[in-house]
């Protein structure tokens, strides 16, 4: 496997701290993509002796015990997991990178637990997600940010097209002629099951249709979330492998699937995603040597779905679709849930209010380099104010 963007830049890191005498863990958000990084990483790493292992839940009992002891011993030198990485009897012999993949996907928390499992482990976060640059320094500002802003050599571009859900005949269409020349389709929708109190399609409803009746000549499958580990990892594998010509899906296809053959992404009810998980879920596609092609199908007359459809068919920058999401939606939806920890302020707004907000981080900043503990007479009513709206949580 071919490994490009943030990938290059993990296994680098990764080579530069085992020959340095340390351990490196990557933290992935599921199966598949610590799957995927597994293989990407042995087929490099494995040339300079480095041994790269896999630590996920649905390991056997017997290969997970192994892989703790050898982790323990210091046997293993690049540890690929997900969640799992965060438990007790998970220990580190010389842990010195912690990479935490799609960071978005993991709480600040969960981040800090392993981290501790080393001494003065250096950090890296990473993501697909676009997020607006202005953003990135509200919520890494105390992260050296880089960005890599160009497409892989040889990626094509995406042609996107948004349209109503009465033309659903014709798309279809187009899914039987793509497949019909070898290729292979996503199909998203936003609920797993029907919902009497949601307009919208669901991965179920959908597969019995397409399966039976539309599709009925091509090997259909769904995936959503809710099924068991070990059956996603199954029909990914089918799916990345040729044996699945149509995938029916949830989100749960956004982040880290790598399928070349795969050439269309049709989103339905896309009016109910946000313009960031429609970049990210149009990056399924276009990965390979194939023209490919991204199908918004929507619903509502709205300005708001209006413009959102037209901001995805002008371009594929994920800077300017995430800076006009943020506009469009504010920060507290950017992520769509409010655990991610994104600033709500009572007074700014983040759009708006951006350029007084960069010379609030400088200031902070620069008041941080010159009395960190905040103990000079000038800041007292600062650490008051910090004392008072954190209920002492936070030490100085």
């Amino acid at each position: 496997m071919l490994a490009l963007g943030k990938t290059v830049v993990a296994i680098i890191s990764a080579y530069k701290a085992v020959k340095s005498g340390y351990q490196m863990a990557i933290m992935a958000p599921t199966s598949i993509l610590a799957t995927q990084h597994l293989e990407s990483f042995s087929n490099i790493l494995s040339e300079f002796g480095i041994r790269c292992e896999l630590l996920i839940s649905n390991m056997t009992a017997k290969k997970k015990r192994e892989v703790l002891e050898a982790i323990e011993k210091g046997e293993i030198d690049v540890i690929i997991g997900t969640h799992s990485i965060l438990q007790d009897n998970v220990k580190f012999k010389n842990l010195g990178l912690v990479i935490t993949d799609e960071q978005h996907r993991f709480g600040v928390n969960q981040r800090r637990v392993i981290g501790e499992k080393g001494k003065n482990v250096d950090k890296i976060v990473m993501t697909a997600t676009p997020i607006p640059r202005t953003l990135a320094l509200i919520l890494y500002g105390d992260l050296d940010i880089s960005v890599i802003d160009e497409l892989p050599p040889n990626r094509k571009k995406i042609d996107t097209f948004a349209v109503p859900l009465s033309m659903e005949e014709r798309v279809n269409n187009f899914i039987k002629e793509q497949v019909r020349m070898g290729r292979q389709a996503y199909i998203v929708c936003p609920l797993v099951e029907e919902n009497e109190d949601i307009d919208a399609k669901s991965v179920l409803e959908l597969f019995e249709k397409y399966k039976t009746q539309v599709f009925s000549e091509f090997r259909v499958e769904y995936i959503h979330g809710k099924l068991k580990q070990k059956e996603k990892d199954i029909i990914m594998e089918e799916f990345k492998n040729g044996k699945i010509d149509i995938l029916i899906s949830t989100t749960v296809i956004e982040v880290g699937v790598n399928v070349p053959n795969a050439s269309v992404m049709v989103i339905q009810n896309a009016e109910r995603f946000g313009l960031a998980a429609l970049h990210q879920l149009r990056g399924r596609v276009g990965r390979g040597e194939y023209k490919s092609y991204c199908i918004l199908k929507y619903q509502g007359k709205s300005d708001n779905v209006r413009q959102r459809m037209k901001v995805m068919q002008e371009t594929n920058d994920g800077f300017v679709i995430s800076e006009k999401d943020l506009e469009l939606r504010g920060s507290g939806e950017f992520f769509g849930t409010k655990q991610h920890g994104i600033p709500e302020f009572k007074v700014a707004n983040l759009f708006e209010d951006m350029g007084l907000l960069k010379k609030v981080q400088s200031l902070a900043i620069k008041i941080l380099q010159d009395d960190i503990k905040l103990e000079k007479e000038k800041n007292n009513l600062l650490k008051k104010a910090i004392d008072t709206k954190f209920n002492g949580k936070i030490e100085i």
